[in-house]
């Protein structure tokens, strides 16, 4: 990728918190660097003009460097030095007196000798005037409000003017599409509208579909695109995300299976630390991903996210929800999203138009019976349509009254006053329906609720096969309704 700007310099002090990294490691770092394209310098890290040195050679490569810098963990500490028990503990007043003496140390404790000081403010003023010499040629320039304008990450109206006509014309249409591919025709409209969205999967584009018409690639010394081929690197895409999101100017978002977000886990709940607005697009949701079997079929994948603090997890029932949850997830300036999406073609659910964003509360009534309900059905994603199926069943064949609950995120419902919670959960029995593990669902149905999901992990055969294999049926789901309320 020719990152010429990156420098990396490397702490080799040959300590790990266990002890020698010889314990664990024959590893030659730099040679593994080498092999990677990378320009490789070792200095003595103790060394503040070869560290100097190096950095200016770096700046001049056409490549990514590492400098290796090697070092003595707790230097001039005359008893502990060069130890792993210098790494996380403190040196123990004997320590510290015997170190100054060593060192010929002869300040207190917090005292900045004058000459340190006078260089360290040398060193501020520098970039004081780096900072305000930057800030006239800013000043100066004729794009200065094009270029305010894009760093701030501020999205134009145009893109929710065009999502609202997206909801329009699919609510007429009763488009009929995988979550997915709702998601992808979606990001047909929000990349038409500005230009401040970048996209990319982990090696999986036509399966995600996260990449939309006239989008280019960003490739070596080729930056005009705004599609990143991250390949088999979920850590890595989510990684560079979040350095995209800190840095300002664009939207970052990006695509993998829903399982995967067991290796892109660390750096996911980076984004939520740091408050940055990244989305994650994650596929095959579910058992419904079909022949790929139990190694792809997510279970425990959505109770971990929406463990998360700060993390919206979003799975949306329809081409209608999946262009809300956008909405909301470009929306969130200081919370990433997940927006989690199925393989299979699912129905449009909604019944008509309207102006406000449902999914913005996290869950809404989707149908209310015509008279008392006796029971409400809450659901997720591709089993809203079975909640819906279930409902009906419960009414033409039982006179059973049944509201369905769509929620696509949880984490918005739970901060909805009490009063909309209970308008929308009601006080009739509650089954919940979830092609997922049934973690975290009890704090919406109750202790005497019912859940029909899964209980284990999932197997290889057509998605239909494996929902009734599994008993994740309307039939299930009346049977689980009738045995609350008979």
């Amino acid at each position: 990728w020719s990152f010429s700007r990156l420098i990396v310099l490397w702490d080799d002090n040959a300590i790990s918190i266990d002890g020698p990294t010889s314990l664990s490691t024959s590893m030659d770092q730099p040679a593994r660097f080498k092999a990677a394209g990378w320009r490789v310098q070792s200095v003595d890290g103790h060394d503040m003009e070869a560290v100097a040195a190096a950095i200016e050679a770096a700046r001049r490569s056409d490549r990514p460097s590492l400098i290796a810098c090697r070092t003595v963990i707790g230097k001039g500490a005359p008893n502990l030095g060069g130890s792993e028990k210098t790494h996380g503990a403190p040196l123990g007043d004997a320590e510290i007196a015997a170190t100054r003496e060593n060192i010929g140390w002869a300040h207190a404790p917090f005292e900045v000798p004058d000459e340190i000081l006078s260089a360290w403010r040398e060193i501020a003023e520098r970039g004081r005037a780096a900072r305000r010499a930057w800030e006239r040629r800013l000043a100066a320039s004729p794009a200065r409000e094009d270029f305010e304008r894009a760093l701030s990450g501020k999205l134009p109206d145009a893109v929710f003017e065009a999502l609202d006509a997206f909801r329009r014309e699919h609510v007429e249409k009763a488009t009929k599409v995988a979550t997915r591919k709702a998601s992808e025709m979606a990001l047909a409209a929000i990349n038409g509208a500005t230009e401040l969205t970048v996209g990319g999967s982990a090696d999986l584009t036509h399966s995600n579909l996260t990449i939309t018409k006239g989008m280019d690639r960003i490739a070596p010394d080729d930056y005009a695109g705004r599609y990143i081929h991250y390949g088999i690197r979920e850590h890595g895409m989510a990684a560079a995300m979040n350095g995209i999101a800190l840095h300002g100017g664009f939207v970052p978002y990006g695509g993998t299976f829903l399982c995967f977000a067991d290796y892109a886990r660390g750096a996911m709940r980076l984004s939520a630390l740091m408050n940055q607005r990244v989305v994650y697009v994650m596929t095959h949701d579910s058992i419904g991903l079909g022949e790929d079997g139990p190694t792809h079929q997510p279970i425990e994948h959505l109770a971990m996210l929406r463990a998360t603090p700060n993390l919206n997890v979003f799975r949306p029932a329809d081409i209608i929800e999946t262009a809300e949850c956008w909405e909301l997830a470009l929306s969130s300036e200081t919370r990433p999203s997940v927006l989690v999406l199925s393989r299979q073609n699912l129905p449009m659910l909604r019944q008509a138009h309207g102006h406000e964003n449902r999914s913005g509360r996290g869950a809404y009534v989707l149908r209310e019976p015509s008279t008392h309900r006796a029971v409400t059905l809450i659901a997720t994603g591709s089993e809203v349509e079975i909640a819906v199926a279930a409902a009906e069943r419960l009414v033409a064949e039982h006179g059973v009254a049944a509201a369905i609950v769509s929620m696509p995120c949880w984490e918005l419902f739970e901060e909805q006053d009490a009063d909309y919670r209970k308008s929308v959960l009601g006080s009739a029995p509650r089954v919940a329906v979830e092609a997922a593990a049934r973690l975290g669902w009890d704090r919406w149905i109750g202790d005497t609720g019912a859940f029909v999901g899964m209980t284990g992990f999932g197997a290889s055969a057509p998605a239909p096969d494996l929902y009734k294999h599994f008993g994740i049926t309307p039939e299930a789901v009346a049977a689980a309704a009738l045995k609350l309320i008979i």
